[in-house]
């Protein structure tokens, strides 16, 4: 008994169970995401196609540097993902949580990749002038990189939140703003029909970067140094 609490104890020992530290694929993300959002907002689905196209020709270069920004964005997200499903579950969270959080993860990080690939797209065809093709494509990209990537990171927060919560992993402030982020992340699947909606969209984006990064550095790599705290 004696032996394994030592070998629990070691450093090292700690750092292969509770799987690699989490704040740097945080903040790689989350970085990334802001930069994106700051470089280019593009244009809406409100706006007609003709202004899209004039939108799109007039800033080429921001276009095609946000969408590569976004793409890049996607890989420490997945990565991210798969390294907090893992400490989880070293945690001893053997709950469907963390199993909804990593296929939500998943198609979150999938719906910033392919959001971006189209972005680029959309501004690679813009010199061409089909103002309904660009309009197109613009909206198909908003789609995937608004509701598409809210709805499916509320499923990341909220399978993390839910049991970090019950078993007391991490705070309890921090596991209820999970809680509320990613509702806020499931109501803006009503801005397809309310457009006026489209404002819980950034609250989503950037309220989720901001929890990851804080759980990232509130979650124990064990439950004895939680117990602990």
């Amino acid at each position: 008994m004696s032996v394994d609490t030592a070998a629990t104890d070691r450093p090292s020992a700690r750092r292969g169970r509770g799987g690699p530290p989490l704040p740097i694929p945080a903040v790689a993300y989350g970085a990334l995401t802001v930069a994106a959002g700051l470089t280019w907002a593009g244009p809406l689905p409100t706006e007609d196609a003709v202004g899209a196209l004039a939108t799109l020709q007039a800033h080429p270069v921001a276009a095609q540097v946000s969408a590569v920004l976004l793409i890049g964005a996607s890989a420490p997200l997945a990565v991210w993902t798969a390294s907090v499903t893992q400490r989880l579950q070293a945690l001893g969270a053997r709950v469907a949580g963390p199993v909804i959080g990593l296929v939500g993860g998943v198609l979150a990080a999938a719906s910033l990749l392919l959001s971006g690939l189209v972005a680029w797209t959309a501004a690679g065809a813009a010199p061409l002038g089909d103002a309904a093709l660009v309009r197109a494509l613009s909206t198909l990209a908003f789609a995937l990189g608004g509701v598409g990537f809210a709805v499916t990171s509320a499923l990341l927060i909220a399978g993390l939140a839910v049991p970090g919560l019950i078993l007391r992993l991490v705070p309890r402030g921090l596991a209820i703003a999970g809680l509320v982020v990613a509702v806020v992340g499931v109501l803006s699947l009503v801005s397809l029909l309310v457009p006026a909606l489209a404002v819980l969209l950034p609250v989503a984006r950037f309220g989720g970067v901001v929890w990851l990064v804080a759980i990232s550095v509130a979650l124990p790599l064990s439950r004895r140094r939680r117990t602990a705290d």
